[in-house]
């Protein structure tokens, strides 16, 4: 059976490494002579066939990252499967050069050789884009017939056009990282929490070369006076250059709004203003034609259609079960789950609560096991935020009414989220490092090991460092409390260093600080607002499914709206002049809609039917009083250090650490 798993394992990835290789390939050869007369030819002679240059198109630009996505999804459930058939005790896979962490920087944050590597490879091939464009443009330098230029604004303006093909080199990649259910980065090991910080660096380099080509066009064309007759152009064949100044004002505002300085103080504006994505690229293909819309298109197609999913996935709305206020304005909730719905630690979900609102989602860290509760995850908020202060108030009101005037809370779950692989369980020790709700990751590895039948699977020693600023943050531990003061089965050792940093207090340890546990208030709500509990997303195998399913919609729709709403007359001079126009791009938005639309009633359909009604009783592990008193607890806590007014120091240490990125919206 191992065998059999590991040779589909090793043919899958040989196709995604062939079509990644072949795509590669494809934009590197795009800029040359040689590829501008194949695919010239090639254009022609799919003319003549029922497929056209848009199917084509489709299949040389857009298929291999499709494919790649499909494979993947399917090497994944493989490997999942694979993965939960195992029982014993793997070795860990061995850290590399190029996996290690090589720089560690506030604003770049933790970067490997790899990805330093694949960094300065992409940099390479943008140059070597720009490069081969314009030398071909200076050595046929060919005037306009609509603009009359001298040479150097001629020049000045074919620098500019090139500006825009860097630009859409990184629309290609965008929306790529921030997959989540149909990821491709997923395949890497790479989790959406990690692979979301490309998305901002692409983002920011295709806005600056957006930015270089919009405003060096204005500038040409204001010189040459040439600009009141441009600015306002929008006709039916040819480049609409309005469409393109307002998607650049669009892209201008939604990266403007997506700095640190304005996400982390108002969120909302953020987040709303990045829902304009959709505007902007319907611009961007008015703008581009269909024609340069496909080498951008398996991003977008992606990205839709794993927005699509995850909406029918998080459908219907559940109900929290019950809630703990901890001092200090955080919050654990307690969420009902099918029993089937499986999970790894550090795994992440989404949260939207209608009740505060019906458009924002939040990730946080899921600090329960699926191992030890079949029917309940449970999260931690450090309400900090417009959205998680609402959150607060509305349990807190809660808590303050009686039993029976107390309403349900309704939940939409998104999720999990979280890495196919645990080799960092398979240490023998573990050294985990956090600060304040950075904890939360880590208390769902302590709750899988601590739920562990197979000791020989799970470290022995766990090492916990933990930064706090106030003593009251102490309460995010409560999950664990019965583990620190080792009242679980002796499956593994954990010892604590807890650091607070912004108080010093004399002769105060974990015995006191654990009286802060006594201050954390339970509320019970009604869970009967909602008949079903989370399920969470369905298989890879069923996404692939979904997506093959969808494609080849797209390209049925794409090839029937061709051949029958644009005559043959007209689709034949269209092709041979190779001239953009907005009635095919509009036939495109149409088709990949439609295509959308189908897949998503299958979902949909097939989402329903694997429902069932009902949120079970839960009978999840209440956490017991502590006993401090026992000669077990008293020698449990003296193995756990209190450090007030001061840092960990790990200079010098000859320690691994292993990194988790964790995201938690507020």
């Amino acid at each position: 059976m191992a065998c059999s798993t590991t040779l589909h394992a090793s043919i899958l990835k040989l196709l995604i490494i062939f079509l990644f290789a072949g795509w590669v390939s494809l934009w590197l050869l795009k800029p040359t002579q040689i590829w501008t007369r194949k695919w010239k030819q090639a254009e022609d002679s799919a003319n003549d066939t029922i497929f056209g240059y848009y199917g084509l198109s489709f299949a040389v630009y857009a298929f291999p990252i499709i494919a790649i996505a499909i494979i993947g999804l399917l090497l994944l459930d493989l490997k999942a499967g694979y993965q939960r058939s195992r029982s014993a005790r793997s070795t860990p896979s061995k850290s590399n050069f190029f996996s290690n962490p090589l720089v560690v920087n506030t604003t770049l944050g933790i970067l490997s050789s790899i990805e330093i590597l694949i960094a300065f490879l992409f940099i390479v091939f943008l140059a070597w884009t720009y490069y081969s464009r314009i030398y071909t443009d200076f050595k046929k330098l060919m005037p306009y017939k609509s603009l009359k230029l001298n040479t150097w604004q001629l020049k000045y303006h074919r620098i500019a056009t090139r500006f825009g093909l860097l630009a859409e080199a990184c629309m290609a990649l965008l929306l790529l990282p921030i997959l989540r259910g149909l990821a491709v980065f997923r395949i890497l090991g790479i989790q959406f929490e990690a692979s979301v910080r490309y998305h901002t660096w692409i983002g920011t380099a295709m806005i600056l070369f957006a930015t270089i080509h919009g405003a060096s066009t204005l500038l040409v064309w204001g010189v040459s006076h040439h600009i009141e007759d441009e600015i306002w152009k929008w006709q039916k064949t040819g480049r609409i250059y309005l469409a393109g100044e307002i998607a650049l004002v669009v892209g201008l505002v939604i990266w403007v709004t997506s700095l640190p300085q304005i996400r982390r103080r108002k969120f909302e504006i953020f987040y709303y203003t990045h829902h304009l994505y959709a505007v902007f690229l319907v611009l961007f293909l008015f703008h581009v034609g269909d024609r340069h819309f496909y080498t951008v298109f398996p991003g977008i197609f992606l990205f839709s259609l794993d927005k699509l999913i995850r909406i029918i996935q998080s459908s219907p709305k559940t109900c929290m079960v019950s809630a703990r206020i901890f001092p200090g304005r955080a919050l654990e909730l307690i969420l009902p789950k099918d029993p089937g719905m499986k999970y790894n630690p550090t795994s992440v979900i989404f949260l939207k609560i209608p009740t505060i609102s019906h458009l924002q989602w939040h990730s946080f860290s899921i600090i329960s096991s699926s191992r030890a509760d079949d029917h309940i995850l449970s999260v931690i908020i450090k309400c900090e935020g417009w959205w998680t202060n609402s959150l607060y108030d509305l349990i807190h009101a809660e808590l303050d009414k009686t039993a029976d005037k107390r309403k349900g809370i309704p939940i939409a779950i998104e999720g999990p989220y979280g890495p196919a692989s645990l080799d960092f369980l398979r240490y023998d020790t573990l050294l985990l490092v956090a600060g304040g709700s950075g904890i939360t990751p880590f208390l769902s590895i302590l709750a899988e090991a601590d739920s562990a039948t197979n000791k020989s699977r799970f470290p022995s020693r766990i090492q916990l460092v933990y930064v706090i600023k106030k003593a009251q943050d102490f309460c995010l531990l409560h999950p664990i409390s019965h583990l620190l003061l080792n009242q679980s089965t002796e499956k593994f050792h954990l010892n604590l260093k807890l650091f607070v940093t912004q108080e010093t207090q004399a002769e105060v340890g974990i015995r006191e600080l654990l009286n802060e546990f006594f201050k954390v208030r339970t509320l019970q709500v009604n869970s009967m607002c909602s008949n079903y509990a989370a399920y969470g997303p369905e298989s890879p195998s069923w996404m692939a499914a979904i997506t093959g399913f969808c494609s080849i919609t797209f390209l049925i729709f794409v090839i029937c709206f061709n051949h029958i709403i644009i005559p043959s007359g007209k689709r034949s001079k269209m092709a041979k002049e190779k001239t953009p126009s907005w009635v095919v791009d509009l036939l495109l938005i149409a088709a990949f809609v439609l295509a959308l639309a189908f897949s998503a009633s299958v979902a949909a359909i097939l989402r329903w039917r694997r429902l069932r009604k009902g949120i079970p009783q839960i009978s999840h592990r209440e956490i017991q009083p502590l006993d401090l008193s026992s000669a077990e607890a008293r020698n449990a806590l003296e193995d756990h250090e209190v450090h007030f007014g001061g840092r960990p120091n790990f200079k010098g240490s000859d320690l691994i650490f292993f990194f988790f990125p964790y995201v938690s919206d507020t």
